[in-house]
């Protein structure tokens, strides 16, 4: 009998804390932290805890090294464009110390250059690049940081602002058409040669950006890969901000090019929940792997690394070094032991 009162009595006291559980209000989400929603299968897509992008921190191949020459960066320069009339391209030209006039250097482009170039920022290209040929681990290559094109009197894109309420960055890197490709192959590349020593081979060319810059990148890359081989894509657009979602079929039904790509994602990216419906053509870590999967299936130079971050270049950034490692991994490499400039340092070269 006593054991049955016992029972009884805790019954009640569960149901009795589980009602005045449901009373109290969920604990709010932490500042800079993503909301939560629901997936297709009604379940939440995150939980309230650290920071997803909290563990993602700059190495010291991003940072600047004692003894490592720095390149000079050079601009702002500014690009009147034909192929969206009435607008112009800002731009930046990194000259690492090694490069030598007389000798032909790669060349990799930055979309949104603004950001890869901040010395305060997420990525700060120009400090992977300098330590990276340094140590003969990437080509002497020349950088192009572009900003994407504004009408005269719009503002400048920034750190606050990339351009997408203020340029014409979303028609520029979201639309699947070459008209961005113009751009930098008809309208960039004929600027920098005159001033330049490029290499005129395209496997010598690289190109990338983040988020839509990324799907800007890919996109130059697969409308001219007589011009560019190379592509970095950080937390890619690969959505239906204007149609992106179709390049995982579109890679399938085409042709299959000579385009070499680094994808990175992340599970708390942009998930797709749009007034609380989930929509697949939204959810840019399922279209990152879907295109990832096309890419693969198709037999193209893959590679690709997924993290926990949100959506922006926190884990990007982390491993920018390792993405232009593993793309420009191919150079031409002596392995005579007696090479003994290949074994050393590459110095600056002596400017006259």
């Amino acid at each position: 009998m006593r054991a049955t009162v016992m029972y009884l009595l805790s019954i009640v006291f569960v149901a009795a804390a589980a009602i005045a559980l449901a009373r109290v209000p969920s604990p709010p989400i932490a500042a800079g932290q993503p909301e939560q929603g629901a997936n297709r299968a009604g379940q939440l897509t995150t939980t309230p805890g650290p920071d997803p992008d909290s563990q993602y921190r700059l190495g010291p191949d991003s940072l600047p090294q004692e003894g490592v020459p720095k390149g000079e960066i050079r601009g702002p320069y500014t690009l009147p464009s034909n192929a969206y009339p009435g607008t112009q391209h800002t731009y930046w030209v990194y000259v690492p110390a090694q490069y030598d006039p007389a000798v032909p250097a790669a060349l990799m482009v930055f979309q949104d250059g603004h950001a890869f170039k901040d010395e305060n920022g997420d990525v700060r290209a120009q400090n992977v690049m300098d330590n990276l040929i340094y140590r003969r681990e990437i080509p002497v290559m020349l950088g192009v940081f572009i900003n994407p094109g504004r009408r005269p009197e719009q503002p400048e894109p920034n750190s606050k602002e990339w351009g997408d309420r203020t340029t014409n960055r979303p028609t520029e890197y979201n639309t699947l058409d070459d008209k961005y490709a113009r751009v930098i192959t008809e309208e960039l590349m004929p600027v920098l040669n005159k001033e330049y020593n490029i290499s005129k081979d395209p496997e010598q060319r690289g190109i990338g950006g983040s988020s839509s810059g990324a799907i800007a990148a890919f996109t130059v890359a697969w409308e001219r890969p007589d011009q560019f081989r190379k592509v970095l894509s950080n937390v890619g657009s690969f959505t239906n901000i204007r149609g992106g979602h179709v390049y995982a079929e579109r890679v399938l039904a085409s042709e299959k090019k000579p385009i070499r790509i680094f994808l990175c994602g992340g599970r708390n990216d942009n998930r797709g929940i749009r007034n609380g419906v989930y929509d697949e053509k939204w959810d840019w870590f399922l279209q990152n792997v879907r295109l990832m999967k096309a890419l693969t299936q198709k037999g193209y130079d893959v590679n690709y690394s997924w993290g926990i971050n949100k959506h922006g270049q926190k884990f990007g950034g982390a491993i920018m070094p390792e993405m232009m490692r593993w793309l420009w991994r191919d150079g031409p490499v002596s392995t005579d032991p007696n090479d003994m400039t290949e074994r050393s340092f590459r110095q600056p070269v002596v400017r006259k």
